[in-house]
Order: structure tokens, then sequence, then C-alpha cells
């Protein structure tokens, strides 16, 4: 009997054993699926970041070459725009000058058909 009871003692010793072992081996899975959660939502919160960091870097870029664009469309403006004054300055002239030639040949032709000639 005594046979018994140490072979049943060491059978429910290794019953123990077993189920802390397993208990304990469902407490490390547990353990890494916990870790492997956080490190994957640490990954997508880290990856957010880097997105967010990268769009607004885009976005200042974006808009220093829209501001260069602006500014460059402007300064090409003022130059056609100045250039066209230049040019209709000087088409005012030319045709002031025409004009001034015109009338003095209409009043010369006149003065000649006045004082007897013919046009």
């Amino acid at each position: 009997m005594k046979n018994e009871i140490k072979k049943s003692k060491a059978f429910e010793a290794l019953q123990e054993i077993k189920k802390t072992e397993e208990k304990a081996r469902r407490m490390i899975h547990e353990a890494r699926e916990k870790k492997s959660s956080r490190i994957i939502q640490e990954a997508y919160d880290k990856s957010k970041e880097i997105k967010e960091a990268a769009l607004n870097r885009a976005r200042e870029e974006a808009e220093k070459r829209k501001k260069a664009i602006i500014q460059e469309a402007f300064q090409e403006a003022e130059k056609i725009k100045k250039e066209a004054e230049e040019e209709g300055k000087a088409l005012r002239s030319k045709t002031e000058r025409l004009i001034q030639e015109a009338v003095n040949k209409v009043t010369a032709g006149i003065k000649d058909f006045l004082e007897g000639g013919s046009l």
C-alpha cells in the first residue's frame, strides 16, 4: 500500500507539474500575443507619425513652390506690362509723328490749292 501511496503522490505531483507547465505555456503565449499586439500597435502609431511628418513636409514644399511660381509669374507679368507700355509709348509717338506729317501734307496741299494750284 505504501508503494501505491508513493505512486499516487508521485502521480499527483506529476499531474500538478503538468498543470503548472500548461499554465506557464498559456501565460507565455498570452504574453507573446499581448507583446506582439503592442508591438504591432506601436509600429502602426510610428508609421502614422512618419506618414504625417512626410505629408507635412510635402505640403510645406508644395506651398514654397506655389509661392515661388506665383512670384515668378507676377514678375513676368510686370515685365510684360512694362514692355507693353513701352511699345504703346513708341506707337503713340510714331502715330503722333505720322499724324503731324499727314496734317502738314494736307495743310500744304490745301495751301497750294488755295493759292491757285491743283491737288
